[in-house]
């Protein structure tokens, strides 16, 4: 098989192609298809962590600050409870009080009581969040787009339905 893209008859290998085919050759009595697929995922979650974390810095955030800011931009009203926080970025309470008072001190959130319940608590995007988050989520969309870009789009949409497939059954797993 062929390497490059020169030979446009036949497909490039890429570099787990050429584990897989080691694998093969070391041990025969494997059925290593499974690398096939979830060695690629992980390659491929490398290229996407780099574009991740250049999208938030360049907008001034980390990771976690992106996923709890666009959290609360995708609400509706950016606010949400404490819990609901927690329930959507899947971290411990204790982590969550940590990291609602850090974007609070930074100024991209408000902390207070709701007016709906003054029981309550709710996290309040703030202006400069909003513009911290929007900046970076439309970065990333940019980056990933070029990512993709060697897809077609109906290439795109299988790729995506397959994934959404897997995902649920690890989904399914976890409730």
């Amino acid at each position: 098989m062929p390497t490059t893209a020169d030979d446009a008859t036949a497909p490039c290998l890429d570099e787990v192609d050429r584990i897989i085919q080691g694998w093969e050759r070391a041990r025969s009595d494997l059925d290593i298809e499974p690398l096939a697929v979830f060695s690629r995922i992980s390659r491929l979650a490398r290229y996407l962590e780099t574009a991740r974390r250049e999208s938030f810095a360049a907008a001034g955030l980390e990771g976690w600050e992106f996923d709890m800011l666009s959290a609360l931009r995708r609400s509706g009203d950016d606010a949400l409870s404490p819990g609901a926080l927690m329930h959507q970025t899947l971290v411990t309470s204790g982590t969550m009080t940590t990291r609602i008072d850090k974007l609070v001190a930074r100024g991209l959130v408000s902390k207070n009581r709701s007016p709906r319940d003054g029981r309550a608590v709710e996290v309040r995007l703030q202006p400069d969040g909003v513009s911290r988050v929007d900046t970076a989520m439309e970065s990333l969309l940019s980056a990933e787009r070029r990512l993709l870009q060697p897809l077609s789009a109906q290439g795109q949409s299988a790729l995506a339905s397959t994934l959404r497939s897997l995902l649920l059954t690890f989904e399914a797993d976890e409730s």
